[in-house]
């Protein structure tokens, strides 16, 4: 926090020791002129000038009013474009006039110029171009190469009123304040230097640590999916000979029971019809029995939660379970009233709603999903959209074929679209034809 704040406090000693040496000198040549009208030795002064001057007391005041509008200047902050070139020139123009009332003996005002168009010029290209202006100016405003041209007074001439050793404290104290105000302009460029390559390695270290993090998340992603793809596997795998056993079982014993049931029948058909007819009758009972045990392990394949509750809370309990296991953020919205359907509709719906949100996960690599479920008359939509890769052209694998012939058994249909994410929509008549 100091770092940042040593440039704008050295700035402020500048332009406070600018005002110092602009009034010293300022008022050295007032005192001057004073005491050579008092002394009535004016024209011998006047004999030693290039120029007539101005009355003494206006000196000073002129300085002061010229660097206060310096200061105005340099206060105006946010510029950006024309607007910045113009204040930049203004600002050179003051202090050539407050130079040109010193008598070209002081032009460090054009340092502190230069401070603040390094630290606010807002085109780093263009920022070169105005600086070297600021140089020149400040290079050719030397009172050695102007005095020539222009016939200006050296500050000397003011200070031979004094005693020559009263001259040369005066004089060696104003080198000495405008040595001090060069030394500090440095000083201010070095910290702006510091305080610039300081930025830069903060950013360079921030960049490597989103580079890490952002690495970090792609290995927790890819584990991600190798872990969901293994679970996927081991659930298929798990149901597979599930219902494999199962069904093994009752097929197994059932068609054991009709087999040796009907072997049984063909020894007695000739020599005991009536109790052929009694071994039919329980041969049957088996045939029953085992359609019935089909029936309920083929009826397992119902997603479970549709067994414990109700369709609207199945499919809130499903996306915020996926809310948890993914992070993803999934909004929801049904307007409809999901009540009153057949078992086989709700299947379709639940379904269509956990497939989509799996393949705008898994494929898409979406982190926002909108779930919306809306009727109109006897059609229910659904409409599924992520902001996913998406994909140019669709190609429908198992998850979306299996979707779509199951819409079709309810004379439904699928819509698709990978332009912008991934959008899917079903629309699906309902059989009892109103809304509940």
């Amino acid at each position: 926090m100091e770092e940042k704040r040593a440039p704008d406090i050295i700035f402020k000693c500048m332009t406070s020791l600018n005002l110092i040496i602009i009034l010293y000198i300022a008022g050295s040549m007032a005192a001057s002129l004073t005491g050579y009208v008092r002394e009535n030795t004016a024209l011998s002064f006047l004999q030693q000038v290039n120029a007539v001057t101005i009355v003494p007391w206006k000196i000073p005041i002129a300085a002061l009013l010229l660097y206060g509008g310096l200061l105005f200047f340099l206060a105006v902050q946010n510029e950006s474009g024309l607007l910045f070139y113009v204040k930049t020139g203004l600002e050179i123009i003051i202090s050539l006039l407050i130079s040109y009332l010193l008598n070209f003996s002081y032009t460090g005002m054009l340092l502190l110029i230069l401070a603040d168009v390094t630290r606010r010029f807002p085109k780093a290209k263009r920022k070169f171009a105005v600086i070297g202006i600021i140089c020149g100016v400040y290079l050719l405003s030397d009172y050695n190469l102007v005095s020539g041209r222009y016939g200006i007074t050296a500050l000397d001439t003011y200070l031979a009123y004094y005693r020559s050793d009263v001259q040369a404290i005066m004089l060696g104290l104003r080198n000495v304040l405008n040595s001090l105000n060069i030394l500090i302009f440095i000083f201010y460029i070095i910290l702006l230097i510091r305080e610039q390559m300081s930025e830069k390695e903060r950013i360079l270290s921030l960049n490597d640590k989103l580079n890490e993090a952002n690495e970090e998340l792609r290995l927790a992603n890819i584990q991600m999916e190798e872990y969901a793809r293994e679970s996927i596997k081991n659930a298929e795998t798990r149901e597979r000979n599930r219902l494999a056993r199962e069904i093994h079982d009752t097929l197994g014993h059932t068609l054991t029971g009709i087999i040796t049931g009907l072997d049984a029948c063909v020894t007695l058909v000739d020599a005991a019809p009536d109790a052929t007819k009694e071994q039919l009758k329980v041969i049957a009972d088996v045939a029953r029995n085992g359609m019935t045990d089909v029936r309920r392990s083929v009826k397992a394949l119902r997603p479970d939660a549709l067994e414990k509750m109700e369709l609207p809370k199945a499919l809130t309990a499903m996306i915020d379970e996926m809310k948890k296991a993914t992070h993803a953020q999934i909004e929801y919205d049904c307007t409809a009233a999901l009540k009153n359907f057949n078992k086989d509709e709700e299947e379709i719906i639940y379904r269509i709603v956990q497939e989509s949100i799996t393949n705008a996960i898994r494929h898409g690599k979406a982190d926002k999903i909108w779930i919306s479920i809306s009727m109109e008359y006897n059609v229910l939509s659904v409409k599924i959209k992520d902001n996913g890769v998406g994909c140019a052209k669709i190609e429908k694998g198992f998850g979306l074929h299996h979707m779509e012939e199951r819409l079709n058994m309810l004379h439904g249909s699928l819509y698709c679209n990978g332009e912008e994410g991934f959008l899917m929509e079903a629309k699906i008549p309902i059989r009892w034809g109103e809304e509940a």
